[in-house]
């Protein structure tokens, strides 16, 4: 749980002032009363439903950023009751509203917009709020505030943006506000209160780029084991592909949690995502998918070309699973496991071998029953939250049993081109010990079954993976897998 705060810099014993008739107070949107930006929200729900929008979005553009958030509200509806509020200032605001202080909400955001979220909240007296010329954002909003309001008054905000209006002020209130904007809005105008309830920015961004999910790289060093190229040149090779293909996959992950922001305020536990929770902001996130992606593929430079080839295969369907596939009933299971089957041919791709008929047949089906493990996990969830479908998906809870039929099917059959490969004349001209490899077949066995199982009972976490890292025994097995490989080399 994330710590909070709530300083009362210049604490008054009467919340609405010492003047015979209450101060209002302006109070600004995006940032300060949601903790997001709806802006960019409905950019990324636009390009989620209607992705050719793309194309048309630069020339709204031509008529002024007031004219193109007016076209992208008017196509998308915003689920306003999940967004993310700082609750303690809203509380703040309530307990101000409820002692007669006039409280009005000022933002750049479209009037309709607005006007929903001032309904949502249930205490504004109005609404100052952007529309078709006008985009009411630093002095434009200092000169509707001076409109309504006959005196003196105090502002709530979070940006830079907001110093225009802080520096006309009686009093100013912070709320999560961006770096460096504390210190300078308190040159400009004395600050009464300050709210802040982010955890760490590092905590966030660790998350947010889901760095424990880098473990799924290690299918990129498969190949130097089934090929038996261990040497030093190769080692690096892979360590640079890890890296690469980290950076990439965090950026997908930035685009899938920018994108799913609305959904993932549905689930119970995706809604505490960093970008879901407002805890990072979405221009941040745009910032950091830059950055993630620029980075990897730096990186991915330095190997051979056909690697770069595989990694930027491995991004367009990340990306094209976000934006179109996730909602395509079992084509979406198919993608999830063709992404992990993607890595072991990049790996590769790196040192340059070839990747075997049996290890590309193995991947495919234990791949995709680790998908539908995701899948039916997530079912699970929904019957335990009483809904019958999932938000953002194409399945239903009568599903749940022709998922779990073909993920048990296919995990099976994932062991059985184990065991098929074990027996090939090959084998035994690569391998030493080649009948040690026979233990392989009843350890992944056991794994596949007891995965599902776990499923079936509702312990599975609904990422497989998170599950496999905190389960001993996934380990325990994991390692003797291993182990038996080597010895067999």
């Amino acid at each position: 749980m994330s710590d909070r705060r709530i300083d009362n810099e210049a604490r008054s014993d009467d919340p609405v002032g010492n003047e015979a008739e209450p101060i209002p107070l302006f109070v600004d949107l995006d940032g300060t009363l949601v903790k997001s930006d709806l802006f960019i929200e409905n950019m990324m729900a636009l390009l989620r439903q209607r992705p050719w929008y793309l194309m048309v979005i630069p020339f709204w553009m031509i008529g002024g950023i007031a004219r193109l958030k007016m076209k992208i509200a008017k196509r998308v509806r915003l689920p306003i009751d999940k967004l993310p509020l700082q609750d303690d200032f809203v509380a703040f605001l309530r307990q101000g509203a409820e002692a007669g202080r006039p409280i009005y909400l000022a933002t750049a955001a479209t009037r309709h917009l607005a006007e929903r979220v001032a309904a949502n909240v249930g205490l504004f007296r109005g609404v100052l709020a952007s529309d078709a010329k006008t985009n009411l954002k630093g002095p434009k909003k200092l000169e509707a505030i001076r409109q309504m309001a006959a005196g003196p008054f105090d502002y709530a905000g979070n940006a830079r943006a907001d110093l225009a209006v802080w520096r006309q002020a009686r009093k100013g209130i912070l709320v999560n506000p961006a770096p460096g904007v504390g210190a300078t809005a308190r040159r400009h105008c004395q600050i009464d209160h300050v709210f802040e309830d982010r955890p760490s920015a590092l905590r966030s961004w660790v998350r947010a780029l889901r760095l424990y999910q880098w473990s799924k790289n290690l299918l990129i060093g498969v190949p130097v084991l089934t090929a038996h190229a261990v040497t030093p040149e190769n080692l690096g090779a892979i360590a640079v592909a890890f890296a690469a293909f980290g950076l990439i996959a965090s950026f997908t992950y930035l685009v899938n949690d920018m994108i799913d922001m609305n959904a993932d305020r549905f689930h119970p536990r995706k809604r505490s995502r960093p970008l879901a929770a407002g805890d990072i902001s979405p221009l941040a996130g745009l910032m950091g998918m830059v950055i993630a992606l620029a980075l990897g593929l730096w990186l991915a430079t330095l190997l051979p070309t056909p690697f770069m080839i595989w990694i930027l295969a491995y991004a367009v369907l990340s990306v094209s699973y976000s934006l179109f596939f996730k909602t395509v009933i079992i084509l979406d299971v198919i993608l999830l496991g063709a992404l992990y089957t993607v890595r072991i041919i990049a790996g590769a791709a790196a040192i340059d071998v070839e990747v075997s008929f049996w290890l590309l047949a193995f991947s495919m089906f234990v791949f995709f029953s680790i998908a539908l493990v995701k899948r039916s996990s997530e079912l699970l969830t929904l019957e335990k939250m009483a809904e019958t479908s999932a938000f953002g998906r194409d399945y239903r809870l009568a599903d749940y049993g022709t998922l779990y039929t073909m993920g048990v099917a296919s995990g099976y059959l994932s062991v059985l081109v184990l065991a098929l490969y074990v027996d090939n004349p090959m084998v035994k001209e690569n391998y030493t010990h080649p009948l040690l490899l026979w233990l392989l077949c009843p350890l992944m066995l056991y794994w596949i079954s007891r995965l599902w199982i776990k499923t079936s009972r509702g312990e599975m976490h609904d990422d497989p993976l998170l599950f496999s890292l905190k389960d001993h025994v996934s380990w325990l097995v994991l390692c003797a897998m291993i182990l038996t490989t080597v010895i067999a080399i």
